[in-house]
């Protein structure tokens, strides 16, 4: 009999295929005092130079696949690797207590494990992610025991798994490996966002289906609607089938659109832009018909390395995007480091809330020269193309206008230089602190444009940390107090004759879109893969009756009632 379980649709599309499970190698070790210490410390060498290895070749294949960004993930792998702080606490718990390799490696790292997991921030616990990934391969190598290559798999399965680390990840061959289904697990884990770059059908974070599926047991994977079937009957398969058959023919459709403006049904028109992290994530963008990039996380540059990047190679990375645009609008966020993304080699104190802490435009007025060097790549950049600069975490006017300054300082020195730098450079603003959407109206009459990035702005507005499971029902998109923020926002700009963007993942949600689109949103930005999607969603939208809709949910109580009239207002083929 079948068993559906629910979980969170991770990578749209649809699995139908055997089930693989991933099963570890038992790694358990006990506590043992070794006759030949020095042996043991070579065991632990020869392991850690076997795992780092691996990685190299995994981040080799990875960088080949899935372009840069995905490859820094094993960068940072590396880097654990070669962290004196974890690499010599083992040898010194081997040397010092005496006890063999195995003991060594866990107790170690199941310490640095235990210290992230307890740190309140999505970054830190993926740090325990990748700390538990290369210690089990760094174990594996000193117990002598084979972990399971997923490259290796040669016919169409779903995998299933307690979790995928990003190493699991990379290994896929899309030929085979149909979808994939885990117990634990987000949509902003590392193996969600690869599995989306692959278009990999996943569900993560059902709890249980480690429990419920066996080797060669069919599977349906719905990364649509989040939920998997376990041993599923002829009636739903074929009934999936033909899902499966619907959402191919969908993004045959949409492929059609990929030169077209994006239109509302009564002719008006908006843009739809991608989020991007590295220079690598352009094909995705142009090959989705972006109009634009709405947000250019910068932060990419910073991360995964042991000092701050240069002048020249920002100015690169920075020229490359701007020239491949070909003239499109290119909106680069300075840099947003703190909150759940940290830089070793910055040395910043530890905060009891770094993302209400020292973070984003806070951190970069007080470090000017670094801030600087970024506003000077940038301005250089500027002459190759359409750049929009955007700061991040904005606060007050006063941060504002100090942050404009040192960008005017560094213009007028590269122009005294006989540097080339445009003069048609935007400047705006990132909406993600309340008080500067209530302010909006007060900021519009100085920035360039503003886009909101409702991802902070909602957990700001709600008080509600988005990474904690247990007031995660308070991330509410939907909820009228985000809306009449978002409105203000938007209402702003236009009083001031200005645009309004977003770049949070509410962009790119098909239930806001309807929403956004008639509270007079100018530009959604949002993952390249949801680009197509979203101009098909809007090109069968009216602009007049989204206005009348959006009215409605904007004096609306709750977030559900919004969700429930939104669905029911506009046809099943919309939305």
């Amino acid at each position: 009999m079948s068993k559906t379980l629910t979980g969170i649709g991770a990578s749209s599309g649809i699995a139908i295929a055997k089930a693989f499970l991933l099963e570890t190698p038992d790694l358990t070790v006990e506590k043992t005092e070794p006759e030949d210490q020095a042996a043991e410390e070579k065991k632990f060498d020869d392991a850690l130079a076997s795992a780092k290895g691996e990685l190299e070749k995994i981040k080799e294949k990875t960088l080949n696949d899935l372009g840069e960004e995905h490859a820094e993930i094993f960068s940072a792998h590396l880097l654990v690797l070669s962290d004196p702080e974890f690499v010599d606490a083992i040898r010194g718990k081997i040397r010092d207590e005496n006890v063999n390799a195995g003991y060594g490696v866990k107790e170690v790292s199941d310490m640095f494990v235990s210290m992230f997991e307890n740190m309140d921030n999505e970054y830190m616990q993926e740090r325990a992610a990748d700390i538990r990934d290369v210690s089990k391969r760094v174990l594996a190598h000193v117990l002598g025991k084979k972990l399971v290559s997923l490259a290796e798999i040669d016919e169409e399965v779903v995998v299933i798994a307690d979790d995928l680390t990003p190493s699991d990840t990379a290994q896929l061959n899309g030929e085979f490996v149909k979808g994939f289904a885990t117990d634990i697990g987000g949509r902003t884990s590392h193996s969600a966002i690869m599995a989306r770059s692959m278009e990999i059908p996943a569900v993560v974070g059902t709890k249980e289906v480690t429990g419920e599926a066996e080797f060669d047991t069919m599977m349906i994977v719905d990364g649509i609607e989040g939920t998997v079937i376990v041993d599923p009957t002829e009636d739903e398969i074929n009934l999936y089938r033909k899902k499966q058959e619907e959402f191919a023919a969908k993004k045959k459709e949409w492929a059609k659109l990929v030169n077209d403006a994006t239109e509302s049904e009564d002719g008006h028109h908006v843009e739809l832009a991608a989020n991007i992290g590295t220079p690598d994530d352009l094909e995705g963008v142009i090959n989705n018909g972006a109009e634009g990039i709405g947000l250019y996380r910068t932060e990419f540059l910073y991360m995964g390395r042991d000092e701050l990047p240069t002048e020249e190679e920002q100015f690169e990375a920075y020229k490359k995007v701007i020239s491949d645009m070909d003239g499109k609008p290119v909106v680069i966020r300075t840099l947003d480091i703190g909150g759940d993304k940290e830089l070793p080699y910055l040395d910043l104190p530890k905060e009891m809330n770094p993302f209400l802490g020292f973070r984003a435009i806070r951190l970069c007025l007080e470090k000017d020269d670094m801030f600087r060097t970024q506003l000077r790549a940038l301005l250089r950049a500027s002459a190759f193309g359409n750049l929009k600069i955007m700061f991040p975490m904005i606060a007050t006017l006063e941060e504002f206008r100090q942050a404009k300054e040192i960008l005017f300082e560094e213009k007028d020195k590269l122009k005294a230089d006989g540097t080339d730098v445009s003069d048609e450079i935007e400047v705006g603003i990132m909406v993600e602190i309340p008080s500067t959407a209530v302010m909006a109206d007060t900021f519009a009459k100085e920035v360039d444009f503003f886009s909101i990035g409702t991802n902070d702005l909602i957990q700001y507005t709600m008080a509600a940390d988005r990474m904690n499971e247990r007031v995660s029902y308070l991330y509410q998109p939907y909820n009228p107090a985000i809306l009449r923020l978002v409105k203000m926002v938007i209402d702003a700009a236009h009083n001031e004759g200005k645009w309004a963007g977003m770049c949070g993942e509410m962009a790119g949600d098909e239930v806001a879109i309807p929403l956004l689109l008639g509270l007079g949103l100018d530009e959604f930005s949002m993952s390249a893969t949801s680009v197509l999607p979203a101009r098909s969603q809007i090109s069968k939208l009216s602009r007049a009756e989204a206005e009348e809709a959006a009215k409605k949910a904007l004096d609306m109580e709750t977030a559900d009632d919004v969700k429930a009239f939104i669905e029911e207002t506009f046809p099943s083929e919309v939305i």
